[in-house]
């Protein structure tokens, strides 16, 4: 029940890395470390799932509360996830219709300055 958190820049880009298990216990502390990124000015957000073992509907809700949180202001927030189990959470719940789904940190990192420059 143990939740990592790590936070690195790479260019524009605040990269979160997760691990553990993000569930009832311990998404608020998931909750509390994406606002105050976003809240201390991160505008480009990507949430590496790489090292997740689990995932439940609380850190899903954390997840598209950091998205509601970052839209206005005009930001980016991608997730990388590449563990089957986690992909089918987000096609069952259909939010890999409303995250960026991408492999690796470069992947998403990318796209994000892809669609920036479009």
């Amino acid at each position: 029940m143990e939740l990592s958190l790590t936070t690195r820049t790479v260019g524009e880009h605040t990269v979160l890395e997760v691990g553990g298990e993000v569930d009832v216990y311990t998404a608020p502390r998931l909750r509390e470390r994406l606002f105050e990124l976003i809240d201390g000015g991160a505008r480009h957000v990507v949430v590496d799932l790489g090292r997740v073992d689990f995932l439940d509907s609380t850190g899903l809700g954390v997840l598209v509360g950091a998205l509601k949180r970052l839209r206005p202001a005009g930001g980016s927030f991608a997730l990388v996830c590449d563990k089957e189990p986690l992909l089918k959470i987000f096609r069952i719940t259909a939010l890999d219709q409303v995250f960026p789904l991408h492999p690796t940190v470069d992947a998403a990192i990318s796209a994000d300055s892809a669609g920036a420059g479009a």
